[in-house]
């Protein structure tokens, strides 16, 4: 589960360091993709196998099946963290998500999410109100 907000800073080559607390987790590889509100989804190897395979069995002759895996898979970047715990953004995605120097890194619980950090902000005023509002329609009963 990932979880918290970390605010790290592209390198010139295109890297960012992940989140220590995460590293472990995602030394063995993870796949980068584009993500909704334009950032970047970033999972660990085994939870995109599982996508994958919920969208293997979803219905082709669905259109927003074919159009939703078109570009979800054809974004997608796998990726191994250097020994430092560095992981290169493919220019597409860093464009894509808007990524200038400076990143917000947010867990979203099976996966982490990474959003240039002005486009974080304006999100996450935009939504407070909404968050208090959508708790008992999200989550009836729970919250």
């Amino acid at each position: 589960m990932f979880l918290g907000t970390h605010s790290p800073r592209l390198d010139d080559k295109g890297r960012l360091f992940l989140p220590a607390k995460y590293r472990d987790e995602l030394s063995g590889g993870l796949v980068i993709t584009k993500g909704q509100e334009r950032c970047l989804y970033v999972f660990p190897v085994e939870e995109f196998q599982r996508l994958t395979e919920a969208l293997r069995s979803a219905p082709v002759t669905a259109k927003a099946v074919r159009d939703y895996s078109r570009v979800f898979f054809a974004s997608a970047s796998d990726e191994v963290p250097d020994k430092q715990g560095r992981v290169t953004i493919p220019p597409a995605l860093r464009q894509y998500a808007g990524l200038s120097r400076d990143c917000v890194v947010i867990g979203a619980n099976t996966r982490l999410e990474i959003w240039d950090s002005e486009s974080w902000s304006r999100y996450e005023a935009e939504q407070e109100q909404k968050f208090s509002d959508l708790s008992e329609e999200v989550l009836p009963g729970v919250l």
